[in-house]
């Protein structure tokens, strides 16, 4: 029991910090993706977008190259006396980050593309720099795409395994979440145990899409 409440207790903590900060790294990339004109949208969409058609083993198995001690990444973490990201909270929240991204990116990219322009030129037309259309205007209006991508990724971080295997393998107190914790006791035959965190997640997966259908109902009567 003990153990099970240590993995959900850090599933809660990752899933939480991997949500803030996608926030603050998706919301400026949903921006730029819904603005620009540049050839570079396709290239940078299709890289944030890779996530959702790769098999997460892929993804884990890459970012385990990419930060171990002969990628570059890990290279440069030991040249400045850093330790190594890999079978570390460290790993999980950096791989959850570039996993959950799209989930985060896209609905506030859709947001922001929705409230179209005549917004932004009014503030502009009223002398409001770009800073302060950006904060004062469209952040408020994206409102509710913002929610969903929090909502989303949070639930997706709570549901990954395959890239927090791939990275974090399973050590108990240090990288063992949810997902995690359930295959170990299938593996070990402790069905029961399984179940009763199996049946957690489909609670807790669908009181999410409640919650999401719920927000988007009272949106469109608004």
């Amino acid at each position: 029991m003990h153990s099970s409440l240590t993995a959900i207790w850090l599933t809660v903590k990752l899933a939480t910090l991997v949500t803030v900060l996608l926030l603050f790294i998706g919301t400026p990339i949903a921006w730029w993706l819904s603005r620009t004109r540049s050839w570079l949208k396709g290239p940078v969409g299709a890289v944030v977008t890779l996530p959702l058609v790769l098999p997460p083993t892929v993804i884990g198995f890459y970012l385990l190259l990419l930060m171990g001690p002969h990628g570059p990444v890990g290279q440069a973490m030991e040249s400045v006396g850093l330790s190594r990201l890999p079978f570390s909270f460290a790993g999980l929240v950096v791989a959850s980050v570039f996993y959950s991204l799209p989930f985060v990116v896209q609905p506030i990219q859709n947001a922001f593309e929705a409230m179209g322009s005549r917004p932004l030129e009014v503030a502009a037309s009223l002398r409001a720099s770009p800073w302060d259309r950006f904060f004062t205007v469209a952040l408020p209006l994206a409102r509710p795409g913002m929610l969903t991508a929090a909502i989303l990724g949070f639930a997706h971080t709570v549901g990954e395994f395959g890239v927090v295997l791939m990275i974090g393998g399973n050590i108990p107190g240090k990288t063992q979440v949810l997902s995690v914790k359930i295959f170990d006791y299938v593996e070990t035959m402790q069905y029961e145990q399984a179940h009763w965190l199996a049946g957690g997640m489909v609670c807790f997966s669908f009181l999410v899409l409640l919650l999401l259908y719920s927000g988007r109902k009272k949106s469109a009567w608004v």
